[in-house]
């Protein structure tokens, strides 16, 4: 038992009022979610994505640059007349510049696109780690839930093998009953009591499993509610009625598809690299210059005077780069092919999934149906045979026949309705449930 994801909705129903606090299934699937350490690692891939969207919108924006320069020169410099002399100069500059894109391709809008497909396709990641967070605490819950009844099933015929054993002694008392038939008494108890013993540590297994789903610390004083689990014979959706809602609902599903136009957005940049590239920069700059044994103008002034300005406009044309914008779209090509093959084989996954969910839960509704039939043949027989044995009319042997016929029918039942809760459910799950 693996599956089970959205189950949350059926097997939650009542919440009572305990002297120990109860969790229900919608706290344990929050709580694992909340401290799951997949959930962490991938809202951090989200957050990433955030960031690389924002970093591809800011890239519309222009870019503006300031910067100063200090330099000194000494020894031998040519002159205003065209000789060499020893002197000594300093510099001084400033300028600010700025620059904007105004066409490339469509490479940065398309960039901008591809983030937020990035950016979804992150988030459907999460849904999925959450579905199989839910499908794993779900199935440890209503394992819990199977073992605690199991334990209250070995307790009850605990009760009644010591009564007989009661009832046995004083018979023997009344020699009614010989020392063998108390003796055969004696070992049921004994056997029940070791069925309680086991079913009392896979009650705890169950609970310490599920306090580990939740990274508890430890299961003391972990309790869960115990809602109705009540299972109904209901009508079955097909295979085709399920699979088109899990098409629709299937975070993987969702996945893909965004991926696939991520990657139709990777085309379309790559194919951006054979447009020309139009930009427009401005700038401003100025200067300071000194020879020492010259009357320099003051620092104010020749800033002042050296004042200049620029605005360009460049058009970059692509001619040739050696096929590599042409293979980068072949690349981004073969990319959109294989997120349409993930996209078919994870089709067909589903697909498989949902048919075999509809047999087992097809399977299950009929051997729970059964399973209660059997359990109530099983109960008239130990009855009948109850009172017989009470009268001295059945044996000890014939009494304990049907008695573990009888608790191997419960046990059957039991089992087939959790089965049956889990398989019917999970194709509520694969419709989105």
């Amino acid at each position: 038992m693996r599956i089970l994801s959205a189950i949350a909705l059926a097997v939650v129903a009542a919440q009572g009022a305990f002297a120990q606090e109860r969790w229900s299934l919608e706290r344990c699937i929050d709580h694992a979610i909340e401290n799951n350490i997949s959930v962490k690692r991938q809202q951090n891939t989200i957050e990433q994505g955030e960031i690389s969207l924002n970093t591809a919108k800011m890239n519309l924006l222009p870019s503006v640059n300031a910067s100063a320069n200090q330099s000194w020169n000494f020894g031998r410099a040519l002159t205003a007349n065209n000789t060499y002399d020893n002197r000594n100069t300093a510099s001084t500059s400033f300028d600010l510049s700025a620059q904007l894109t105004l066409f490339s391709g469509m490479q940065r809008y398309n960039t901008i696109g591809a983030r937020k497909l990035d950016l979804e396709a992150a988030k459907a990641d999460l849904g999925r780690v959450k579905e199989n967070i839910g499908i794993n605490v779900t199935s440890a819950y209503l394992q819990v839930l199977y073992a605690d009844e199991m334990l209250r099933v070995a307790n009850n015929q605990l009760e009644l093998s010591r009564m007989l054993l009661m009832q046995r002694e004083k018979m023997k008392e009344n020699g009614k009953a010989s020392e063998s038939d108390v003796a055969e008494a004696r070992s049921s108890v004994s056997q029940d009591e070791l069925s309680v013993v086991q079913s009392s540590n896979d009650y705890k297994l169950a609970l310490l499993e599920l306090s580990q789903l939740l990274e508890l610390a430890s299961p003391e004083g972990f309790a869960i509610e115990e809602p109705d689990t009540t299972a109904q014979l209901l009508s079955i959706a097909t295979v085709d009625e399920v699979y088109a809602d899990a098409l629709r609902s299937k975070a993987i599903i969702k996945g893909d598809e965004i991926r696939i136009e991520g990657a139709e957005k990777q085309v379309s940049i790559a194919r951006g690299g054979h447009s020309p590239s139009l930009s427009l920069g401005a700038g401003l700059g100025t200067n300071y210059y000194s020879t020492a044994g010259f009357d320099n103008g003051s620092f104010i002034d020749q800033l002042d005077n050296n004042r200049s300005k620029y605005v360009r406009l460049s058009l970059n044309i692509p001619v040739f780069n050696r096929f590599a914008t042409r293979n980068e779209v072949r690349t981004a090509r073969c990319q959109v092919t294989a997120m349409q093959l993930q996209l078919d084989e994870d089709k067909k996954s589903l697909y498989k999934e949902v048919q075999q969910a509809y047999y087992n839960a097809i399977a299950a509704q009929s051997k729970y149906g059964t399973s209660l039939s059997a359990e109530e043949s099983a109960h008239t027989s130990f009855v009948l045979t109850d009172k017989k044995f009470a009268n001295g009319k059945a044996t000890q042997t014939e009494y304990n026949q049907r008695r573990t016929e009888w608790l191997k029918a419960i046990a059957n039942r039991i089992q087939a309705k959790y089965e049956y809760i889990f398989r019917a459910k999970i194709l509520e799950y694969y419709r989105g449930a």
